[in-house]
């Protein structure tokens, strides 16, 4: 369609529309409230990270709040709990920070450490194992959410193959929602800092419902999404 056909055929598409056609967007309508980026967050920090916790056991996640010096008991104790076996967990300095990677390979000789330098293991293993361990980024206080960030040393498969899924986060990195996430990104943007190559927000373990609403857990992903709750407020 040349220029003049396009311009004949917007002004009768207008005409019988009974209007005139508009070359210029109207102003967006302002808005009532603004409660996409202030919702939560007149809440303190201890009570923002109990609404996550609520939230994220009504999403069916067992919730598992530890301090920091009971991490390494406490990350067994929940391998225990679901069966232990095979273990994978990410390459994350935190994680072999706070004990709980070198925790995981004394207890479990099948647990295995995600290594980039080998795709084909690392899938093979996070498909065939038991429990897969990450670190959380972030919190989210109004889905019980946690935010996870893909690199080379981090794999989605870690957190998705497995039958269960542990995440460590800290409640200090509890957010009250999107909106504050969405922040965090734009601000690291802006700052020219590299991106993580996939950015996957999880409410609970995998589950679906059909048109007659009967929810199936573990569909398509983890059966079981346990939260251990770093207590370092």
């Amino acid at each position: 369609m040349d220029l003049q056909n396009r311009e004949n055929f917007l002004n009768k598409l207008a005409q019988r529309m009974g209007r005139p056609r508009q070359n210029v967007p109207e102003p967006m309508p302002v808005l009532e409230n603004n409660h996409a980026i202030t919702r939560l967050t007149d809440r303190e920090q201890p009570q923002l990270c109990q609404e996550f916790i609520d939230f994220a056991r009504v999403m069916m996640a067992d919730v598992v709040e530890a301090k920091e010096a009971d991490l390494p008991q406490a990350i067994i104790d929940i391998c225990e709990k679901y069966g232990g076996a095979s273990v994978i967990v990410n390459n994350d300095q935190r994680l072999k920070d706070l004990g709980i990677t070198a925790a995981i390979q004394a207890k479990y000789e099948e647990s295995y450490i995600w290594d980039f330098n080998q795709p084909e293991t690392n899938f093979e293993k996070a498909k065939n194992a038991n429990i897969g361990v990450v670190y959380a980024e972030y919190g989210l206080a109004e889905s019980g959410g946690i935010v996870l960030f893909s690199d080379k040393e981090f794999g989605r498969s870690v957190s998705l193959l497995p039958e269960k899924s542990v995440v460590v986060l800290r409640k200090s990195t509890v957010l009250p929602r999107v909106a504050q996430l969405a922040k965090i990104l734009h601000d690291k943007a802006q700052r020219g800092e590299r991106m993580p190559s996939c950015v996957n927000i999880i409410s609970g373990p995998s589950a679906t419902a059909d048109i007659e609403l009967i929810k199936v857990v573990g569909v398509h992903g983890p059966v079981n999404k346990i939260y251990l709750v770093i207590d370092d407020l």
